[in-house]
């Protein structure tokens, strides 16, 4: 497919253009948008194809995408910045914010367990109604009442969707607020960052449309874990439309943003912790929470995965750069977001047609390749 491609693309990253130009003539996109940031500046932007399914749709530079997991970037990023000031800790049990979460053997699971995916709860393997995640008091009142469907610290797995929930709630119940309400009064109106995590009706016109994956995602061996995580017909939120999953605050899954946007949250945590003059975090924090809590083969995702507290460590698959250092969050479907402090380098990618790869797509990879060859 030929696409106009615009934004902006300083020769030094031709390779970049180049790429970002390949990835559409090999028929991998619909509409997309890569932006890599150095110390939180924008250094280049690239867009180009639809919006929309038909192609009637440019998409540009107010085109908002779906996130899905690459939203747990930026909840890693609200829950690090309570541990920032003083209000939580990695250390501390779950129980002792959200005493209700000590049922069924839970009592000692810490929330650096819970941003780390150790916890156990990766889904839910009794049959449930699948619209229970678009009521918040429901769905957390049930992973509470929970038992781990493995010993909890004893591997990593995935959590697609419930690590918004329980990593929300402790949030809620530190601070008072939901995610998104922080997300919005704390970081992106101040910084004029167009991310959301509950989008208002009033930006649902700007949303991209998708094209869902024409494959499945290889999952590996199949365990209790990764049925309850993926492969039940309640894994996933149903029931409801499209704008009732854009409303909703599912800090795991249903984040919407700009490239730049992102890239530019990131960039905080590539360059010290600051954004515009803006303490996003201290470095002690970001260490904290970029640092590794577990390593080993994930029981749901069929990759060996190094994790952070909430964060993607980029040892050792390599899917951000060739930084041992850097961290970030992919998405299902391709998108991705991360940050390399050791170059003060952060960068983001979305698109509308969505891979079938779990993490690591090649569209991305290909591009964050080509950005490093210029730096």
């Amino acid at each position: 497919m030929t696409v106009d491609i615009t934004g902006f693309c300083p020769d030094r990253f031709s390779a970049v253009r180049d790429a970002f130009t390949a990835n559409f003539e090999d028929g991998g996109e619909l509409g997309a948008r890569f932006s890599l940031a150095v110390h939180g500046e924008v250094a280049l932007d690239l867009m180009g194809g639809f919006a929309d399914r038909k192609r009637e749709v440019a998409f540009g530079p107010d085109t908002l995408t779906p996130l899905f997991s690459t939203t747990k970037a930026v909840a890693a990023l609200l829950i690090a910045r309570l541990v920032d000031q003083g209000r939580l800790t990695y250390d501390q049990t779950v129980a002792s914010v959200w005493p209700e979460f000590a049922q069924a053997g839970k009592q000692d699971v810490t929330v650096g367990q819970v941003m780390s995916h150790q916890d156990g709860l990766s889904g839910f393997p009794d049959e449930t109604d699948p619209a229970i995640w678009f009521d918040w008091e429901a769905t957390t009142a049930k992973l509470a009442a929970m038992a781990p469907l493995w010993p909890v610290g004893s591997a990593s797995g995935y959590h697609p969707v419930t690590f918004g929930f329980t990593a929300g709630e402790i949030f809620r119940r530190v601070d008072g607020r939901t995610m998104g309400a922080a997300l919005r009064e704390d970081l992106a109106e101040p910084l004029d960052l167009d991310i959301w995590i509950g989008l208002p009706d009033s930006e649902h016109a700007r949303c991209a449309e998708l094209m869902r994956p024409t494959a499945l995602p290889e999952f590996g061996a199949m365990n209790e874990a990764v049925k309850a995580a993926f492969m039940t017909k309640w894994a996933a939120p149903g029931g409801r439309g499209t704008a009732d999953w854009r409303r909703a605050e599912i800090p795991s899954a249903n984040g919407h943003a700009t490239a730049p946007a992102l890239a530019r949250l990131m960039g905080a945590l590539a360059s010290g912790g600051e954004l515009d003059g803006v303490r996003v975090l201290s470095p002690a924090v970001i260490a904290q929470a970029s640092a590794e809590r577990i390593v080993g083969q994930d029981l749901v995702l069929p990759y060996v995965i190094s994790w952070g507290a909430g964060f993607m460590r980029n040892t050792p698959n390599f899917f951000y750069g060739p930084a041992a250092d850097a961290f970030g969050h992919s998405g299902w479907g391709g998108s991705c977001a991360f940050a390399d402090p050791s170059r003060g380098v952060s960068g983001a990618y979305v698109m509308n047609k969505q891979g079938s790869e779990l993490i690591g797509d090649p569209r991305a990879v290909r591009l964050i390749q080509a950005a490093y060859s210029a730096l």
